[in-house]
């Protein structure tokens, strides 16, 4: 989720709270998030199921232009994996039983599972063979919520955005049993995600309630000049923003534990927030930080 800098002001989120006259839709206020940039199978799980998060987002998912779903493991000595092929799970007993244990482990605080992924090949699979029951995209992320007992699918495109394949594959993934999240951070294609919002959540009943239930809002690198009371007054919807651990790769974006914790408050304090979140357990092992303490802002803030 590295995305070049780009600024925004207060007037241009002005202008996009007007674009929808409905309030603030109601949400949850205790999402405590990260995101799992390290391999799974590497990654401190003890501590990410025992440090306050109830929210784990695994970074890394592709979609092949046949409609298999690839893991990138993005770390020095692992290997990607081919996860689901043919409509079936295909990546082994051991990832699928590591991916399992980090919400069912009777000591886990974690209540959701979701998979982070950008629209590459969507848009030509949504076209053709297109999103029905008997295509091998379908069987695939059908075998893959089994395996690895998923919750939702979340949306990092930051380079397609072409809104009719999304709302297709949103929907087409509300079939398999999956709710639908977003992680914007560029305030000049806003209209893509408000549509996005709109049209996949279109149609739904209370009881079914939103397909694309959560947006996670980047407030660092690109998304460094966020405001997320505008955001949610723009989308309609409460948002969780995202802040980044310290780290090498761009440090400058990087916060502290107390850095994290007075944003967080004050984001919490102007309303329109439902938790907050990190990127990433990679920089947090990679650096020798505390997952306890980062967590224990996110307790502190948004208790359940």
């Amino acid at each position: 989720m590295a995305l070049p800098t780009r600024a925004l002001t207060s007037a241009l989120l002005l202008f996009l709270s007007l674009l929808l006259t409905s309030p603030v839709a109601l949400a949850a206020d205790d999402i405590r998030a990260i995101y799992l940039f390290k391999d799974v199978m590497k990654s401190n799980t003890t501590s990410l199921q025992k440090s306050g998060f109830n929210t784990l987002i695994i970074f890394g998912i592709g979609v092949l232009s046949n409609g298999d779903i690839m893991y990138y493991s993005n770390t020095p000595g692992s290997q990607d994996v081919l996860v689901a092929s043919g409509g079936s799970y295909v990546g082994g007993p051991a990832l699928a039983e590591k991916v399992r244990s980090l919400k069912t482990d009777p000591s886990s605080g974690v209540t959701r599972l979701e998979i982070c992924m950008n629209s590459q090949n969507i848009r030509n699979l949504m076209s053709y063979p297109g999103p029905g029951a008997n295509t091998n995209l379908y069987r695939n992320f059908a075998a893959l919520r089994e395996a690895w007992l998923l919750d939702a699918v979340n949306n990092d495109d930051e380079h397609l955005y072409d809104l009719p394949s999304t709302v297709t594959f949103a929907r087409m993934l509300g079939q398999i049993g999956y709710r639908y999240t977003t992680a914007p951070y560029d305030p000049y294609v806003a209209q893509f995600w408000i549509s996005l919002v709109a049209q996949a959540n279109q149609g739904r009943s209370a009881a079914q309630g939103p397909l694309l239930d959560r947006t996670y809002l980047q407030c660092y690198d690109g998304g460094a000049n966020n405001n997320p009371p505008g955001w949610a007054n723009a989308l309609g919807m409460k948002v969780v923003p995202l802040l980044w651990v310290i780290n090498d790769s761009k440090p400058v974006f990087g916060v502290t534990p107390a850095q994290a914790r007075a944003r967080f408050a004050q984001w919490k304090q102007q309303g329109g927030i439902a938790g907050a979140g990190y990127w990433n357990d990679y920089d947090i092992e990679k650096m020798g930080l505390s997952y306890r303490e980062y967590g224990q802002v996110l307790k502190d803030l948004f208790p359940s």
